[in-house]
């Protein structure tokens, strides 16, 4: 069996095939183990606490497993699994997830085991959101970031982002936290002017801050990679499961994995397990967020490979040559491209907005070309323009599918007016509210109250303090009458409302400020059954940030021996509303794929997000196609190039970052060429919204495709 299928390395371009391959390969792995076994056998029990190591018994007859089938991302896990058990029939067991999502399933099961090597406290761990990690360093660094920020007025947001990020590409790459400093120094000196920190403190700040979620059972990314890699993996009692639990491994696009899973697939093939693994020679879309390509090519120098020959009806096959000798040699006299590149071409952004949303709906009004089959792409879409396309295309009935919109979460109205709420109930949260706020929210709250009459109750009941604001009662208004009967009547009714919670509280019977966003959601919103799926998926992103958010307060008084009385809930409330209004927690509407009609819609992603899908269009509409951002718009984070595997040890200069990121425009363009099947409209103009003129590196594409259009 493993002869045939052993370790596999499927190499090829964008829309090549490697993932149908993979699947392939899936079939003829299960097919291999059916007839070998008859049908997938059950895993036996495993108790080995005879010989001193931790049990771990998954029942006689539990159907475990034995397949890891892994991917990039969520959204693609989430695809590669509707693919897999459409062809498996359901008959397969197969364990699907992500890098990252399997350090967290392997550390959580394997936590016993951790507790007892490296003596930590025995409480099952909490695993930190992005945006509460970042609250509580600024808390657990703040003398030497009030001393960092006083001396060069760096914000401490930025600061502490970029030691985080530094502590997250540690992890992933295999990079132990003490060995920071010596690659801090050498690569962006002893005292970087965008950490203006000394190397040795960073070094001492990361391990103190490991030190500090260790003991109160905090994981985040960084952590939790560091524990499997470093603790787990090693260890002969995890390494003695390894085969009962994984049996192969079929792993999709692993050039944006992190270089640690290098260390876990070496791991199972010392048990003669198959591992199939797909690659993209041009991919690397992650390279800078902990992806290391490189790292994993080496893996399967001696594998068996198989080329795919690249997608031959593509804009590449048909331009991708000139296209390339462009971005690598930009003229200033190009000569004439294929005319599958076309150009839209104005004078100013709004007009570019205005011309590209026309020829849009034209195209689709036409019946010339769908609007499921049309992508506009950027480097980085402004909320303006993002905005102005969906309001342009929207108003002639053509549906657009934003991709993995990062809108704060307070961009929804309903969630403002909820944190409006919490400011009335709790005490010492005057200071958060605005008189916009309450007038927004008594319109949110109650239907029955319009924009007019609640400028008027805002204006006349609505009484400012800083520890106790308040909502006066209707009459204290000399022309209440104005007010209508059904609109005193809900605003008489929110002020009964918000006095019962208030005795609750100082009663303490409100258990936490979840129970009052809760009971706010069913008296004012009928518990959402009769709102907009997008308002929904809002509301319940709320409750889930805010469960989390408490959980973790939670366990830090609980760890501090934090008296919890009404100021120290008081002022979770306020850091929990500040939290939101910063913007760190975005509202994603789920589920990622469109139902039924909304498919036939145009997308508009940024580039990144677009190839990070792996998405593809008949046509794509380049915007911005002159814009610099181009080549400097990288998602990367900070100090990413030090911890690559082909990083020379030097101090990393401006020439460096230049090499990169023409590396990576090259990367792109080939990428979306290969992703366009018809045509690609290069969607330019002459001034940015600085009113300065744009000089891009696609500049000579554009200009050598506005020959063809002339």
């Amino acid at each position: 069996m493993n002869a045939q299928i052993s370790r596999q390395w499927i190499v090829g371009t964008s829309l090549s095939g490697k993932t149908s391959h993979l699947l392939t390969r899936f079939q003829t792995w299960s097919q291999q183990v059916t007839l070998s076994h008859g049908s997938f056998i059950d895993l036996p029990s495993t108790d080995l606490s005879s010989t001193g190591r931790p049990s771990l018994n998954l029942g006689q007859s539990a159907l475990y497993p034995r397949a890891l089938v892994l991917s990039a991302i969520g959204d693609n896990r989430l695809v590669l699994t509707d693919r897999l058990t459409t062809l498996t029939q359901s008959k397969i067991p197969f364990r699907s997830t992500t890098p990252l999502g399997f350090f967290e399933e392997e550390v959580l099961l394997f936590w016993p085991l951790l507790v007892k090597n490296m003596g930590l406290t025995a409480q099952f761990p909490v695993r930190l959101r992005p945006e509460n990690e970042q609250e509580l360093a600024t808390r657990f660094w703040r003398s030497q970031l009030d001393m960092a920020t006083g001396e060069t007025g760096i914000q401490a947001s930025k600061l502490v982002r970029r030691l985080l990020d530094i502590y997250q590409l540690a992890a992933f790459s295999e990079t132990r936290l003490e060995e920071i400093p010596a690659i801090l120094k050498p690569g962006i000196g002893a005292e970087s002017p965008e950490l203006v920190l000394p190397t040795d403190l960073i070094g001492t700040m990361l391990l103190d801050w490991r030190s500090w979620c260790l003991e109160r059972g905090f994981l985040n990314y960084g952590l939790l990679t560091e524990l499997y890699a470093q603790h787990l993996l090693p260890d002969a009692h995890y390494q003695l499961q390894l085969p009962y639990r994984i049996q192969a491994v079929f792993a999709d696009d692993v050039d944006e994995y992190p270089p640690v899973m290098r260390s876990v697939f070496q791991q199972v093939l010392t048990y003669e397990t198959p591992v199939v693994c797909t690659f993209n020679p041009n991919g690397g879309i992650r390279l800078g967020l902990g992806a290391d390509p490189v790292v994993m090519e080496e893996m399967a120098e001696d594998w068996d490979r198989i080329n795919l020959s690249p997608l031959q009806d593509c804009c590449f096959t048909r331009a991708g040559d000139e296209i390339l000798d462009l971005v690598t040699t930009p003229l200033f006299l190009p000569p004439p491209i294929p005319s599958c590149i076309q150009t839209i071409q104005t004078t100013t952004r709004a007009q570019l907005l205005r011309q590209t949303a026309t020829i849009i709906t034209g195209l689709i009004k036409s019946g010339e070309i769908r609007a499921q089959d049309i992508a506009i792409v950027a480097p980085g879409f402004d909320p303006i323009s993002r905005y102005a396309l969906t309001q342009m295309l929207t108003s002639q009935g053509i549906r657009v599918k934003n991709l993995n919109e990062q809108r704060p979460l307070t961009s929804v109205p309903l969630v403002r007016s909820l944190l409006t709420l919490l400011t009335l109930v709790y005490p010492n949260l005057g200071r958060l509210i605005t008189r916009d706020g309450i007038s927004e929210m008594l319109v949110v709250l109650n239907p029955k109250i319009d924009p007019v009459r609640s400028g008027l109750l805002t204006d006349h009941c609505f009484e400012p303090h800083p520890d106790r604001p308040r909502l006066l009662p209707s009459k204290v208004f000399e022309r209440w009458d104005r007010l209508g009967y059904d609109g005193m009547t809900a605003y008489e009714d929110l002020i009964a409302w918000i006095a019962i919670q208030q005795e609750q509280l100082a009663a303490r019977l409100l258990a936490n400020p979840i129970v009052l966003l809760d009971r706010a959601i069913q008296k004012f919103f009928l518990g959402g059954v009769h709102l907009p799926f997008e308002q929904v998926a809002s509301l319940r992103e709320l409750l889930d940030t805010a469960q989390h958010y408490w959980e973790v307060e939670t366990r830090i008084h609980k760890s501090d021996k934090i008296k919890d009385d009404s100021m120290a809930g008081a002022q979770s409330v306020r850091s929990f509303i500040q939290l939101l209004r910063s913007g760190a927690v975005t509202a994603n509407p789920y589920p990622v794929q469109a139902i039924g009609s909304a498919q036939d819609a145009v997308t508009i992603a940024s580039v990144f997000q677009y190839r990070l899908n792996r998405e593809s269009h008949s046509c794509q509409f380049w915007f911005d196609a002159g814009g610099s951002r181009w080549l400097t718009g990288v998602d990367a984070l900070f100090a990413s190039p030090l911890f690559l595997s082909n990083w020379s040890g030097t101090q990393w200069e401006t020439k460096d970052t230049l090499k990169m990121n023409e590396q990576r425009l090259i990367r792109i363009v080939r990428d979306l060429l290969e992703r366009s099947s018809d045509r690609i409209i290069l969607c330019h103009s002459d001034l940015a919204t600085s009113g300065q003129e744009q000089l891009g590196p696609l500049l000579s594409i554009v200009t050598a495709a506005a020959v063809n259009d002339g």
